[in-house]
């Protein structure tokens, strides 16, 4: 557990609970990062233990494989349609774990988590089940 996980709750008494020091740096955290369809680009940062992350901040591309045949592919995304994580990703098209998007395979359900793997997998959904999920 981080140092500062109870620095902005009060005593028992009612009393202010102040910092007895700041974050280390390998405490702070970082911002959500919001991959979107369009060019490739990514960014690489150090983490801990010297251990690399890739972050995906757009991609055209996406791994879709199909449960029925066991088959992968790579194909383009065409859109996102729906994301269930956020409102407001809806509208802005981006793609989190669990996001919907469309493909020329047909409606896929992103697995794989593109702001943490560097990736996007997605699994194909069947024709009648993606019509549901869309609404």
């Amino acid at each position: 557990m981080p140092y500062h996980d109870d620095l902005r709750k009060r005593k028992r008494t009612g009393g202010r609970r102040r910092p007895y020091r700041k974050r280390k740096s390998c405490e702070k955290g970082s911002f959500p990062t919001e991959t979107t369809v369009g060019e490739p680009k990514r960014k690489v940062e150090r983490r801990r233990g010297g251990a690399l992350k890739v972050r995906v901040l757009s991609e055209e591309y996406a791994c879709v494989s199909d449960p029925t045949t066991g088959e992968t592919k790579k194909v383009k995304i065409l859109r996102v349609i729906k994301n269930p994580s956020n409102v407001d990703y809806d509208r802005r098209g981006v793609i989190t774990k669990g996001a919907l998007i469309e493909t020329p395979l047909g409606m896929a359900r992103v697995s794989s988590r593109p702001g943490q793997d560097g990736l996007i997998n997605a699994v194909l959904l069947p024709k009648g089940a993606a019509k549901e999920h869309a609404r």
